[in-house]
């Protein structure tokens, strides 16, 4: 883990397991809470009253869980490349192989739609779909995430994995 500048505390943990939807948002959960030095089931709770309004699968085997959460200082990320797909739910009914996760923090709202917009638009681009599913290492898939504009200047901290 080292600083880089970033808006956003980011984790990229490539080629993990997951049983399933509740499973995978339990470990992302369990992941950023820690990164966070939040409550686990806090973290899972905002997420699953969130997909309880509707899946965040955006389609092309692609999901965003997304929300927003008190005292919070910055946005935090976690992008996700599973081994096996999972069902999310997708209208397209393509199972996700991609997640990324985003929280974002409750005083700030004005900023939080915008941002969700511009990252279903990096998201939406299929060159960018298949160079995150090729990427051979967490930096890689970072640096892909970044050039392609889901980042911005400030300061936070990284953590890599793959999960091999």
């Amino acid at each position: 883990m080292g600083s880089t500048p970033s808006l956003y505390d980011h984790a990229v943990a490539l080629d993990i397991d997951a049983a399933g939807k509740t499973a995978l948002l339990g470990a992302l959960a369990a992941e950023v809470a820690q990164r966070l030095g939040r409550a686990e089931d806090e973290i899972l709770g905002v997420l699953q009253d969130r997909e309880r309004l509707g899946s965040t699968a955006l389609g092309r085997g692609v999901a965003l869980p997304h929300a927003q959460l008190g005292q919070l200082a910055h946005p935090a990320l976690s992008f996700a490349r599973l081994r096996r797909p999972i069902d999310f739910g997708a209208r397209d009914g393509e199972p996700v192989d991609l997640v990324l996760l985003v929280l974002w923090p409750a005083d700030s709202p004005q900023d939080f739609l915008p941002a969700l917009a511009e990252i279903c638009r990096v998201l939406r681009e299929p060159k960018l779909l298949r160079r995150l599913r090729g990427a051979a290492a967490a930096g890689q898939a970072l640096a892909l995430l970044r050039a392609a504009g889901c980042d911005a200047p400030g300061g936070s901290q990284t953590r890599e994995t793959d999960a091999r």
